[in-house]
């Protein structure tokens, strides 16, 4: 791998990655004073499950990232774009202003752009395509969750 490549491929992690920090600003309270009071369905994870899954996921999508940046198209990696920041929204939303409906909403929203994404990146590399199956799982998994919150409280 040329030194270019390296710096590609680190520079896509990283992006991914920061969302995933700028999204725990986000949750960081609200995870020990406001999550905790809500009633949760029986299938809620344990909290400490959270972070290495994103960790995980956010690093498959800097690869992902990585390899349609090598290809240079740019309406995919807009797409990409778009959608990294509707998981950034999604941790505004529910945690920072502490709506469950609202996030539950962009979720919605949010599972659509990665569709799309997913779709575009498949048509230039499949491996990239298929890097996002698990975040698409787990957004799916966090929709119920969400869905069930909301309706819960």
């Amino acid at each position: 791998m040329k030194k270019t490549e390296l710096v590609k491929l680190i520079i896509s992690i990283l992006i991914c990655q920061l969302a995933g920090i700028i999204g725990s600003i986000f949750t960081t309270s609200s995870v020990k004073q406001w999550y905790p009071l809500l009633t949760k369905p029986w299938f809620n994870p344990p909290s400490w499950v959270f972070a290495p899954v994103w960790t995980l996921l956010f690093l498959l999508m800097g690869i992902s990232l990585y390899l349609i940046w090598k290809k240079k198209a740019d309406k995919a990696l807009i797409i990409f774009g778009i959608q990294l920041l509707l998981n950034l929204l999604w941790s505004i939303l529910f945690f920072g202003f502490r709506s469950p409906f609202f996030a539950f909403v962009e979720i919605m929203v949010l599972w659509c752009a990665i569709l799309l994404t997913i779709f575009s990146f498949y048509r230039i590399n499949k491996i990239a395509a298929y890097l996002l199956i698990p975040y698409i799982l787990w957004v799916s998994f966090a929709s119920v969750l969400n869905l069930y919150i909301v309706i819960l409280n």
